[in-house]
């Protein structure tokens, strides 16, 4: 086997990054050469992440989207530094493909094998593709795609590559979201797990509670909920069940986020694309409740739904009446929830598929 150069660019989130890692790390595995660049924001999380055998290197770069206009200009203008630095860079290194994982921290690696005519490969992770990624598309050869639709690629490819080749590879999930693992011992028959992001989300902490006080007294007693929210809601959510005498446990961040959605039989979440994914992999009905500030959630939400393996509710309509009448239907019809966790499960060979899809073009 050729042992290949490639460079994987990545940064602004973690969303961006654990993808990028997982991929990197097959790639060492196979005895390739990789070299991963991200901004400051993200630096530390490949850092401590990153294969040992790779390559890290720091691209000078930010985000673009709903600033001032000075701020804008001067984030291009890290921006196309960063790309000028990578284009001597590359004039030494000259990696056999570039492969982008998005986010404007991305967009200076593209610009730079651009000009030096290396393969791009770019992942879209949402079902609508990214400002970045949409800006980056008419230097890409190939786009990998996390869902089989994305919004907004058909027209961006008429627009500007009508040779643009893109590829449903799914997206790649944490290594503990694909091990085969028993389910936490439970002693209740409805577990349910509410996450709303690494933050939390205020109107899962306000409508959750709220609605299931008005479940029926019997199937309080039947549940167990294990709610992350913000570190300063903790203490107050944990008092609002008790009271109620529903077993909760309330935490600012989960750390066995797998094992607990494994152990779920509904999941109450945001729409984030690695969300989504990781509830597909593990086959897990859902309510989305996806945050409508860009199109990204929302066309994540509707792709997970569209066979039938949850709801997406817009957050206007997230009320309480709603929620404690649908958990009330779900939690009294355990089959209607497994064949839901049937149709939502999609199997992940993402990194597997990409790595093919890189080395083998």
């Amino acid at each position: 086997m050729k042992t290949l150069k490639i460079w994987i660019a990545t940064g602004g989130t973690g969303g961006h990054v654990f993808p990028a890692i997982a991929v990197a790390t097959e790639l060492a595995r196979r005895g390739h050469r990789v070299i991963i660049s991200s901004d400051g924001r993200t630096m530390d999380m490949v850092r401590k992440n990153r294969p040992a055998d790779t390559g890290i290197a720091f691209i000078w770069a930010g985000g673009v989207g709903a600033k001032s206009k000075l701020q804008q200009a001067w984030a291009l203008f890290k921006i196309g530094m960063s790309a000028a630095a990578l284009t001597l860079r590359f004039m030494l290194f000259r990696p056999a493909a570039i492969v982008s994982f998005g986010g404007y921290a991305s967009v200076p690696a593209v610009l730079a094998a651009h000009i030096w005519k290396i393969p791009i490969f770019l992942h879209e992770q949402n079902a609508a593709i990214g400002r970045a990624n949409a800006f980056a598309l008419r230097w890409v050869g190939t786009l990998m795609t996390s869902f089989p639709a994305v919004a907004g690629v058909n027209s961006r490819q008429s627009k500007v590559d009508n040779k643009l080749k893109v590829v449903y590879t799914g997206l790649p999930v944490r290594t503990e979201f694909n091990m085969k693992t028993d389910c936490l011992p439970s002693t209740v028959c409805c577990r349910l797990l509410v996450t709303g992001g690494s933050l939390g989300a205020t109107i899962l902490d306000e409508i959750v509670p709220a609605a299931v006080a008005a479940l029926p007294a019997a199937m309080k007693k039947k549940l167990f909920i294990v709610h992350q929210t913000r570190p300063d809601a903790v203490n107050r959510l944990r008092a609002q069940y008790e009271k109620m005498g529903v077993r909760a446990n309330v935490l600012s961040f989960i750390h066995d986020m797998a094992d607990q959605m494994r152990s779920a039989d509904l999941v109450i979440s945001r729409a984030g694309a690695s969300t989504v994914v990781e509830l597909q992999t593990l086959g897990k009905p859902a309510i989305l409740v996806p945050l409508s500030i860009n199109p990204d959630q929302p066309a994540n939400a509707a792709a997970f739904v569209k066979n039938g393996g949850g709801f997406n509710i817009p957050q206007n309509k997230f009320t309480t009446k709603w929620l404690a009448a649908t958990l009330s239907d779900l939690f009294s019809n355990p089959a209607r929830l497994a064949k839901m966790a049937d149709k939502a499960r999609v199997p992940n060979d993402a990194v597997n598929k990409i790595v093919e899809v890189i080395t083998k073009s």
